[in-house]
């Protein structure tokens, strides 16, 4: 946490659908193992604790009563443990049953967010079980849960006390593919971080679109996103799972677990420091007083980097990318000096040549400059031995 920067990790666990012990104690071994590698948010898929491929089980008693003694459970463990984690789970609020992410944090349930947009088109079919959160009106409720009373809703804001740029809100699955988000308010009210526990099978295509649109979420947001998908034991013949994870900072994908990858954890941190002064440094980049604070204290560490920092960052990589953008910022300055020479019914430019690459460069600008124009290029004042023959 030291220097602005919180570990992330996206995790996922062999889910038996309907088994809420077993899947309660998957839930405990990615914990722990996020633990041990010293992450500060974890995030696990959504419906993790029950599995998401339940169908008509969610109406049923004897597996929604399993759900509260299993994350009590997952509190109670919490105790010992670092992470703050978002867990996937169904819940009943006001004689319906919401699809929620609880946040658990040092023995403590900081929170409970439903889901808002609930997908019921193709394989999905969400609303034959689940109540939107939209149903709540933006309010936010007291839950009593494991002992606690607990805050539930969506305007749910998770801030550390001893480090204002480490806040976090959560949206879960669908609700990042609709034309208007809930984590556009939740960056707008202050989250430097979204967190998605999400179930999203496996179509040709859906890959790269996925990829496509967290990192540029992240981008449009100037936020970091955690992306964590349900792994393929949930697979059904319907729908495929592919243990699909993202992290990604400001339009920059920080790492990635590829559909059908057996990794159960990734890790990587990003820079809560940097996404607060990109949000200073844009001024168009609007803020909406609000959100619901859920503080909680967690002990500030040493964080060790493990993500890839580019040694040049400013030069591409390959040689084709770096005449592409040589191309293109000669493109750029010689269009800029052509309306010059316009706006001025300058007659010549005249340049002072050293010998030097600047004054290399600044000729090459003029001379693309007067061939924009279709000016002949004596019109450059120049030192006779240069010639400037086409």
């Amino acid at each position: 946490m030291k220097d602005g920067f919180i570990k992330a990790a996206a995790g996922t666990i062999d889910v038996v659908v309907a088994d809420v012990q077993y899947n309660t104690e998957q839930i405990l071994t990615r914990m722990r193992e996020a633990d041990a590698a010293g992450v500060n948010l974890l995030t696990l898929p959504e419906l993790c604790l029950t599995g998401y491929t339940c169908g008509d089980l969610f109406f049923s008693d004897c597996l929604l009563g399993a759900v509260e003694p299993a994350l009590a459970r997952v509190v109670e463990a919490s105790k010992d443990l670092y992470p703050v984690t978002a867990v996937g789970l169904p819940l009943r609020f006001g004689g319906k049953l919401y699809n929620c992410a609880a946040v658990v944090h040092a023995g403590r349930l900081l929170g409970v967010v439903p889901k808002t947009h609930l997908p019921n088109y193709g394989e999905f079919y969400e609303l034959r079980q689940f109540s939107s959160a939209k149903t709540l009106e933006g309010r936010t409720y007291t839950l009593p849960l494991c002992g606690q009373s607990v805050p539930f809703g969506t305007e749910l804001l998770f801030c550390c006390s001893g480090m204002q740029d480490y806040t976090f809100g959560v949206e879960l699955c669908e609700d990042l593919w609709v034309p208007c988000p809930p984590c556009e308010r939740l960056t707008a009210s202050g989250a430097n971080i979204i967190c998605n526990p999400s179930a999203s099978d496996e179509v040709i295509g859906k890959e790269g679109y996925r990829r496509l649109l967290v990192s540029s979420t992240s981008a449009r947001l100037a936020c970091g996103y955690v992306y964590s998908n349900a792994a393929s034991s949930e697979s059904t013949q319907d729908m495929v799972f592919s243990n699909h994870h993202i992290i990604a900072e400001n339009g920059t994908l920080l790492a990635e677990n590829r559909p059908f990858e057996e990794n159960g954890l990734i890790v990587s941190e990003i820079d809560v420091a940097r996404l607060t002064h990109e949000r200073h440094r844009i001024t168009t980049y609007d803020v909406v007083p609000g959100g619901y604070e859920v503080i909680f204290p967690q002990e500030i560490r040493e964080t060790e980097l493990t993500r890839h920092f580019d040694r040049n960052p400013f030069v591409p990589p390959h040689d084709a990318q770096i005449n592409e953008r040589a191309g293109a910022i000669l493109r750029i300055q010689s269009y800029g000096l052509k309306k010059r020479l316009e706006h001025a019914r300058a007659k010549t430019a005249v340049i002072g040549i050293s010998g030097g690459l600047d004054s290399t460069l600044a000729l090459l600008v003029a001379v693309r400059a007067m061939d924009i124009l279709g000016r002949d290029r004596h019109d450059i004042n120049h030192p006779s031995h240069i010639s400037l023959k086409k």
